[in-house]
């Protein structure tokens, strides 16, 4: 079983304080002291008054980034087990949690429980008091793959599937409050899957126009969503979803 689901905001070196301050500011966080050998990492910290656990990490990195998730579990090594019986790769194996690979490509961590049981963060108000939350992670992948990977975050997960609001998304929904979901998204084309974030919006022109005044930049508007990408370039989507929902 899943006790806890920590999105991590894998971002450039060269770029990385840009997009840990925008991050900081759009969730209502504040950063955590940096850690790891290199000073990669960090943790983006709820208001303590809001009795909220973190759910939001950040690693510095060569190369692009991207998006992978830490799963809290009480056995790491059966939850091992059961990810490559479902067709995971193993990537590293140390001594307090396990890197591995989906069918297509997501890399993905499993962790330790226990570090995070608690309400996940709320909602957070723009200046102008407009709500917005990132609380979903969406899975982009190819379509030759899709049934795989479905099926595999399906079962490694145990969450609810339910249909999307159009026929290329799948969701997947934990029974127990977390502070993420994922979406999963069949691409028009064949590719390894990645994952980028979703925060959903009260309204997704005043949270896409805040975004920007803290540099991001407006890719794409569809009528229920609108593509940004971060200081770093990395793609991510403001969603006109319920911010105060489960």
């Amino acid at each position: 079983m899943i006790r806890w689901i920590w999105v991590f905001l894998d971002r450039p070196a060269q770029r990385f304080d840009d997009c840990a301050k925008f991050w900081s500011t759009v969730t209502g966080t504040q950063l955590s002291p940096r850690r790891g050998p290199d000073d990669e990492f960090l943790t983006l910290l709820p208001d303590p008054a809001l009795f909220a656990a973190a759910s939001v990490k950040m690693q510095a990195v060569t190369g692009l980034g991207g998006v992978h998730l830490d799963f809290d579990v009480d056995d790491i090594p059966a939850a091992v087990r059961t990810a490559l019986d479902l067709g995971a790769e193993l990537v590293a194996n140390h001594p307090d949690y396990a890197v591995l690979r989906s069918p297509s490509g997501q890399t993905f961590c499993l962790t330790p429980s226990g570090r995070a049981m608690s309400t996940p963060a709320p909602a957070v108000p723009a200046p102008d008091g407009t709500l917005s939350r990132l609380d979903q992670v969406c899975l982009d992948i190819g379509a030759a793959d899709y049934e795989v990977e479905t099926r595999f975050w399906s079962l490694l997960t145990g969450w609810t599937s339910q249909p999307g609001g159009r026929p290329e998304f799948a969701r997947l929904r934990p029974a127990q409050p977390l502070p993420a979901q994922l979406l999963l998204q069949r691409l028009g084309e064949n590719r390894s899957t990645s994952a980028h974030v979703d925060l959903a919006a009260q309204d997704i022109e005043a949270t896409a126009a805040w975004h920007e005044s803290l540099g991001a930049t407006v890719l794409r508007r569809h009528e229920h969503w609108i593509v940004l990408s971060d200081p770093s370039d990395a793609h991510y989507c403001v969603t006109a979803r319920d911010p105060n929902g489960v």
